[in-house]
């Protein structure tokens, strides 16, 4: 198809995908943008830095299938990994280009390496913010120990409770997130509370939910080899950037993607967490537009 700017809802592998096209009149390589969560959704980033981006390149939007927009497949098992990689190859057909560059952010920072593992010919270059390695035990700590840096004294006296019966990492992990709210949700995922507060409207104002179905399927089901070790085998240049801050997937996940992948630069932006599009979103722009212009 010609790109054309607007808005689609497309039968991809059975389940309509919402689809959003912006930025076609500047004919560059499309920038596809991976919306994190797992089952999360692209309305902030549409809303904050997507549109400076699409002033000089084309983007393209699409929501995972069963995350904000698009439909929820049948079954609630139809979530895994493969089908994600599926419903990319065949949204990319639609679009009727070449190659593609990809933008992943958290968790889809995690889904564009795994694109670009299964599809390498259809990939220009990737940029990675934040990104995850979900079936990593350490990303389990990471979280906890972000709790725990931000917590109130109630949630550290209940956290150290909990240390004390020697779960498996699984299960401490989710009491932990039983116990959170969402001002501390809110602590980890941002350094600045009032950018945290503008990401939480956007989130109310959506009313788009994250049912947490993609996220049990992905994590009930890895792949038979973990993903970092695979990571060697991908050549595409890649921009990753994280903010020091970053208490969700935190540095030490980036410097284990970026130490594996044989072309890739890390820029670390020393006033973010986890979204460093929001809190430092001209920084955030001008180093994705350089990286994909260079």
């Amino acid at each position: 198809m010609k790109l054309t700017n607007g808005e689609y809802h497309i039968q991809i592998n059975s389940i309509k995908h919402w689809i959003k096209i912006e930025g076609s009149e500047n004919q560059t390589t499309p920038l596809v943008l991976l919306h994190g969560g797992p089952g999360g959704n692209h309305y902030t980033f549409e809303r904050t830095i997507g549109p400076s981006l699409s002033k000089t390149r084309t983007v393209i939007y699409y929501e995972q299938r069963g995350s904000g927009r698009s439909e929820m497949p049948i079954s609630k098992e139809d979530y895994k990994m493969e089908q994600l990689i599926s419903d990319f190859s065949e949204i990319k057909k639609w679009l009727d280009v070449a190659k593609v560059d990809l933008l992943g952010y958290s968790f889809g920072g995690e889904l564009a390496l795994e694109i670009a593992y299964t599809l390498p010919d259809d990939i220009n270059k990737m940029v990675l913010s934040g990104p995850s390695l979900i079936d990593l035990e350490i990303g389990k700590l990471i979280q906890i120990n972000g709790f725990m840096s931000v917590g109130d004294t109630p949630l550290l006296k209940q956290v150290n409770t909990l240390l004390k019966e020697n779960l498996p990492i699984n299960h401490l992990y989710e009491k932990v997130w039983n116990l959170v709210d969402t001002s501390t949700v809110d602590r980890l995922l941002f350094e600045n509370q009032k950018i945290a507060e503008q990401n939480r409207r956007l989130w109310e104002e959506s009313k788009l939910t994250n049912k947490g179905l993609m996220a049990k399927v992905i994590m009930n089901h890895p792949r038979e080899t973990p993903l970092l070790d695979r990571l060697h085998h991908i050549n595409h240049q890649t921009l990753i950037i994280t903010g020091i801050f970053d208490r969700n997937t935190g540095v030490p996940i980036s410097k284990l993607i970026h130490s594996e992948l044989k072309n890739s630069e890390l820029v670390l932006f020393n006033e973010s967490a986890h979204f460093p599009d929001l809190e430092e979103p001209d920084l955030f722009r001008d180093t994705v537009l350089t990286f994909l212009y260079s």
